[in-house]
C-alpha cells in the first residue's frame, strides 16, 4: 500500500473525510459485516470479507473515512488480547502536531 495513511483516533476522524487513515483500537462490538472499536472514542467500521476481528482484541485498521465518521475497512491486523494503548494517543498527537513529517494537509 503506497498511499499515506496518517494515524488517527476518533477525535481526528472529521478532518479526514474521504481519506485513508490508520487506526489502532480495541474491538468493542461485532455484528455481521460491521464492528466498533474504541480508539479515543467509539468508531463504527464497515468490514470487508478479509477482515477477521475478535472481540476485545487490539486491531490496526487501514480504511477510508466516510461522511458519518465511520470507516470502510481496507485492511485489518489483529494484535491479540494484550493491547497496550498507553502510547497510542502520544503517537497520534505527535503525528498531527508535526504533520509535515507524516502527511500534507490539503
Amino acid at each position: 500500500m503506497s498511499e499515506i495513511t496518517p494515524r488517527v483516533t476518533q477525535p481526528y476522524l472529521g478532518h479526514f473525510t474521504g481519506k485513508v487513515v490508520r487506526i489502532l483500537g480495541k474491538v468493542s462490538e461485532l455484528q455481521g459485516d460491521t464492528a466498533s472499536i474504541d480508539a479515543g472514542g467509539n468508531i463504527a467500521l464497515h468490514l470487508n470479507r478479509e477482515a477477521h476481528l475478535t472481540l476485545n482484541h487490539a486491531v490496526e485498521v487501514i480504511g477510508k473515512v466516510q461522511g458519518d465518521d465511520s470507516v470502510r475497512v481496507m485492511a485489518a491486523t489483529d494484535f491479540g488480547p494484550q493491547g497496550d494503548f498507553n502510547a497510542v494517543e502520544a503517537v497520534v498527537d505527535a503525528t498531527h502536531r508535526y504533520h509535515e513529517i507524516f502527511y500534507n494537509k490539503d
